[in-house]
């Protein structure tokens, strides 16, 4: 089914996108298994965009060609047109016209593949593979961090590899909510010519996750008083020279706000998705949107909407709204993205953070452990799910390889 984007009738007609501009779009898409965009892959021959109807609104047609028919990426590779074509605010509808290369157009998208990986590093150490997710809010006391370190736990709980990044340089909390205080070390790296941030490491059942932080690096009591510029380049060196290594996804504790270090992360790692957190308060939800706005601005997807402190449960059973009712739901309606889950106010929150021991892995977590579990599963299952790299690309890459190094 074409995916739909509304815009109001009362709104100005966005300008119609060219077929370069569509082009642009689909740059960020990247086949995750070679590890380059489809354009510059060749895997895009023609767009086609519809004339404007009376609202200003276009539909597009994409010919994708996929390295062999039955590709298993193929969902992915659609979803994430989709999504990105979708972006631009004249766009009603995206269809996509699928097709399968020849033996020559396939040697040819290999080759570029080789080349770039040779000729063209990535501007950061996040595998392309990974799964990019920021958490964002539009101020502070929302309770982003605890979301973010709490859905981080709940993934690698599933036996997945989680980075996690603290990208709130000035008011990092995550070496606390974690437990983790060990300083972080640089290392020489095989394959680099300078050594490399080591990851602090924290096993969670068959999973793992990665963790950096300026907490690792000052005392916790120490006022950063750094500018935006300095702000930016701490994230731009958190992204570049750590040895992340292999990854299933990269969770962004982001700084509240819509500033620099935003605007840095949308620059080199366009293929961020935000999840943005909020409270039930109306007032929230209305500062919450403008993240979401600057999402829309930067080209980023919108992946979803966390309501956290929804309500308190007494222990006589009685609930109540201490924040507010129904905004976590009201911001996902206007952004047109689904709330993923409301999390209940519950003392065990709190005090899991202060024991470093995240209540998404408590079997006496409650509530608020079981929705941060199942929000956890919606992103594995339908939001974001993680790459699988065992499919037909990858497989096709190591024999032209391996056939290129025994010629």
């Amino acid at each position: 089914m074409p995916l739909q984007v509304k815009f109001l009738m009362s709104e100005t007609p966005p300008a119609v996108p060219t077929r370069d501009d569509v082009f642009g779009l689909l740059g960020a898409v990247i086949d995750p298994e070679l590890g380059t965009d489809i354009v510059t892959l060749g895997m895009v021959p023609d767009v086609v965009v519809s004339p404007a109807d009376s609202t200003g609104g276009v539909d597009v047609t994409v010919w994708v060609k996929l390295t062999i028919g039955g590709c298993p990426l193929r969902s992915q590779i659609k979803r994430d047109v989709e999504t990105r074509v979708a972006l631009h605010p004249a766009v009603r509808t995206v269809h996509i016209e699928w097709g399968e290369m020849t033996s020559d157009e396939r040697s040819e998208v290999m080759l570029k593949a080789r080349w770039s990986a040779r000729e063209n590093a990535p501007d950061t150490a996040v595998p392309q593979s990974c799964r990019v997710l920021a958490i964002a809010s539009g101020k502070g006391g929302v309770g982003k961090s605890s979301v973010t370190v709490n859905l981080a736990a709940a993934l690698a709980a599933q036996g997945l590899t989680v980075g996690v990044l603290d990208a709130d340089i000035w008011g990092f909390s995550v070496p606390r909510l974690l437990g983790i205080s060990d300083r972080l070390e640089a290392e020489a790296v095989e394959g680099s010519d300078r050594p490399k941030i080591i990851p602090n490491t924290l096993k969670v059942g068959r999973g793992e996750l990665k963790v950096v932080s300026t907490g690792f690096l000052v005392a916790e009591d120490t006022a950063l008083m750094w500018r935006g510029l300095m702000l930016t380049k701490a994230v731009e060196q958190f992204l570049r020279d750590v040895a992340w290594g292999d990854m299933d996804y990269l969770l962004i504790d982001m700084p509240p706000g819509t500033g620099d270090v935003q605007m840095g992360l949308a620059r080199m790692l366009p293929r961020t998705d935000l999840i943005i957190v909020t409270t039930p308060a109306l007032a929230a939800q209305k500062v919450a949107s403008r993240a979401a706005d600057m999402a829309k601005r930067s080209f980023l997807r919108v992946a979803g909407v966390i309501e956290n402190m929804s309500s308190f449960t007494c222990d006589h059973g009685q609930e109540y709204a201490l924040f507010g009712s129904g905004g976590g739901q009201a911001l996902a309606d206007e952004i047109n993205v689904p709330l993923l889950g409301q999390v209940p106010l519950e003392p065990a929150v709190g005090a899991g953070g202060d024991a470093g021991v995240p209540v998404s892995l408590s079997p006496y977590g409650g509530a608020a452990a079981t929705v941060f579990r199942a929000i956890a599963q919606r992103i594995i299952d339908d939001i974001a799910p993680p790459v699988n790299m065992a499919g037909c690309s990858a497989r096709m890459l190591a024999a032209v390889a391996a056939a290129f190094d025994n010629a």
